[in-house]
């Protein structure tokens, strides 16, 4: 084990993988929002705004899957904490410069530990649920520019990254 391995909070004394134990931390308000994004052909996002996707209402079916994933978020990460989710948000924007689809998501809990990953999954799952849904029309689409944009809360304090506003 390399001596800065010594300090990394997910390895035990031998170097193997562990989950942190957040027991001794007190539980407090946590908040993080994140966004990314989905490039794809004007003709795509078109037929999303008029409704004709083939798949059904494209926005409505890829917030649900964003908040469903963040839920899981336990599930699907290795070593992340269950958590209590007080609230997931989903918004969707549509972005004809781009052309696609703006997504942020805004993850909530009291607890020990914070909800960073599960609004960064939030938006992942919506992504690729657009994709998935479009991929019929346009295998060429893009997801990009997933990343944490804000978290407050426990003990490392508030992050706030460099950001357009909010879409909500």
């Amino acid at each position: 084990m390399t001596e800065n391995a010594k300090h990394w909070t997910h390895l035990d004394s031998e170097g193997q993988a562990k989950m942190v134990d957040v027991s001794d931390k007190a539980p407090t308000w946590r908040e993080a929002r994140a966004r990314g994004q989905v490039r794809m052909a004007k003709e795509t996002l078109e037929r999303i705004l008029e409704g004709t996707v083939a798949k059904g209402n494209v926005f409505n079916t890829a917030r649900l899957a964003g908040i469903m994933a963040a839920k899981k978020t336990w599930d699907l990460i290795p070593l992340c904490h269950p958590l209590p989710l007080a609230s997931v948000e989903v918004f969707l924007q549509p972005e004809p410069e781009l052309p696609g689809v703006r997504i942020e998501a805004r993850t909530k809990t009291f607890d020990r530990t914070g909800v960073e990953m599960e609004a960064m999954v939030a938006v992942t799952h919506a992504a690729l649920t657009i994709y998935d849904m479009c991929k019929a029309l346009d295998r060429s689409m893009v997801l990009e520019n997933i990343r944490l944009t804000h978290k407050s809360g426990g003990r490392s304090g508030t992050f706030e990254a460099e950001e357009a506003p909010n879409l909500s």
